[in-house]
């Protein structure tokens, strides 16, 4: 087969924050790390909590189980990458490695999204129907649903990254971004990308807006129960196992229908760069946060295993 220059792209180049000075930059990769250490000691103490604590053994703690695990690989998908290019010159990284890095992060937030859909879905079940939940949310269908969802991330995934890789890429191999998104390596495509726009759409459709639609489905019908109960105490009580899943639901789509859900060609890099920044970075560091500090179940379970600790 006779070569030409559209085969020849083995590598790209990720400009990340070249722009920046080099002081700017080692603080970048100073505060960057933080943020990564602490997002992986949170995470890895929610699991570790969940999993010991035999009273959080709940189908709703065996889902943010989950989503601690998918956090932690989220994160690991471009911040070590971002750290390593914030301190050496030569920034590249094989078409093969960037197309990895994509399927890894489309596949980790394709399968956030719906977990985030099975936990309305869950406290749904709880709140609006309580008599029939421990039929309903059964210890084997809840695993059945968590390996459906991984399933369908990887699956999800694997078809968005080789569509987007079965283009030629010819026109330059820099991409102004921090890592392999959809949007910075489609615009280096030397093809036409308008089936694949419509595709990046409906794939943003299908992964992002209808799981947000179920949660929003869901908390309708969650309001309209709660408002059904008489007491502002048991009111209050049902509100609080919601509001740490709401507060996640409420960042993490934000950015993602603002960034997937609209026109690549009314999208600015800045600002793709800003959104990817939040969801990429700093959500995987929430989460622990928010989960743990708005749930009081969970944080008298940490209380119970660092008093155990202190005073065995």
């Amino acid at each position: 087969m006779t070569l030409d220059n559209q085969s020849l792209v083995t590598e790209f180049i990720l400009v990340g924050f070249s722009d920046l000075s080099p002081n700017l930059q080692h603080f970048l990769f100073v505060l960057f790390l933080i943020l990564y250490v602490l997002t992986l000691l949170g995470n890895a103490l929610i699991f570790v909590i969940l999993t010991v604590d035999s009273r959080l053994h709940t189908p709703m703690y065996f889902f943010l189980r989950n989503l601690a695990i998918l956090e932690l690989g989220y994160i690991s998908v471009t911040i070590p990458k971002m750290l390593l290019n914030l301190l050496i010159k030569d920034k590249s990284i094989t078409v093969l490695g960037c197309a990895l890095q994509m399927y890894f992060f489309l596949f980790l937030g394709a399968a956030e999204c719906l977990f985030l859909a099975i936990m309305a879905y869950d406290r749904y079940v709880a709140i609006c129907s309580p008599l029939h939940y421990t039929t309903v949310m059964t210890k084997k269908k809840c695993g059945i649903l968590a390996g459906a969802l991984w399933v369908t991330g990887m699956v999800f995934s694997a078809g968005r990254t080789s569509f987007i890789f079965s283009l030629p890429f010819c026109r330059t191999n820099v991409v102004n971004h921090f890592f392999c998104d959809i949007s910075p390596i489609l615009r280096l495509a030397c093809a036409d990308t308008y089936i694949n726009d419509l595709v990046t759409l409906a794939a943003g459709v299908v992964v992002v807006l209808l799981p947000f639609l179920l949660i929003f489905a869901s908390y309708i019908f969650i309001l309209s129960s709660v408002r059904k109960i008489n007491s502002s105490e048991g009111r209050e009580k049902a509100f609080s196992t919601c509001t740490a899943h709401l507060t996640s639901v409420t960042l993490f789509y934000g950015t993602g229908l603002l960034t997937y859900l609209q026109p690549r060609s009314g999208s600015s890099i800045e600002r793709e760069r800003v959104f990817a920044m939040f969801y990429a970075v700093v959500m995987p560091m929430l989460n622990p946060m928010i989960y743990s500090l708005r749930n009081k179940e969970v944080k008298g379970a940490l209380r119970r295993r660092i008093s155990r600790n202190l005073c065995p």
